[in-house]
């Protein structure tokens, strides 16, 4: 299947009207220690787009680049066990979500309805950046900005 664009993602950022737009950079920023470098920001500023399966159904964990998800919070989250939170394999990142990994955006997924979860980490940040459907490809936003073009909730899942 082929992968979403940065043009996919770009069209509901264009909708919520606050000014994001997505940005290229040449140096890849497919981990959160790379996007940093490439955008130089601090690890921390980086909303990491984390895709797990729980119970097999889909949900986009976004989280602060210096954090670790927590499984066990997950798992107490959704009343499972923690051996059924699954990180998504790169087919089912692709299928489900739309894109590959690191370049998973936290908007304009490929299928309608994923629960979208995100840690309260990232809102010690003024600014932060996510994902925009490649590797290379980034918007700058903030946490409320976040929380409002997503419908995301906000909760506590990485570890201590």
């Amino acid at each position: 299947m082929t992968p979403l664009t940065p043009d996919h993602v770009q069209e509901p950022l264009d909708r919520f009207g606050l000014g994001l737009t997505v940005e290229h950079f040449d140096d890849t920023t497919f981990t959160s220690e790379d996007a940093a470098r490439a955008i130089d920001c601090e690890l921390g500023q980086i909303a990491k787009s984390m895709c797990v399966l729980v119970a097999g159904h889909p949900v986009l964990v976004v989280a602060s680049g210096d954090t670790l998800v927590s499984d066990a919070k997950l798992a107490a989250r959704f009343g499972v066990g923690r051996k059924k939170i699954k990180l998504a394999d790169t087919e089912t990142c692709v299928t489900v979500f739309g894109y590959p990994p690191g370049g998973v955006a936290p908007v304009a997924h490929r299928t309608a309805g994923i629960t979208i979860l995100i840690d309260r980490s990232l809102a010690r940040w003024e600014r932060i950046y996510a994902a925009a459907g490649t590797p290379h490809d980034n918007f700058a936003l903030t946490f409320d900005q976040l929380v409002t073009i997503t419908g995301g909730e906000v909760v506590d899942c990485v570890k201590e």
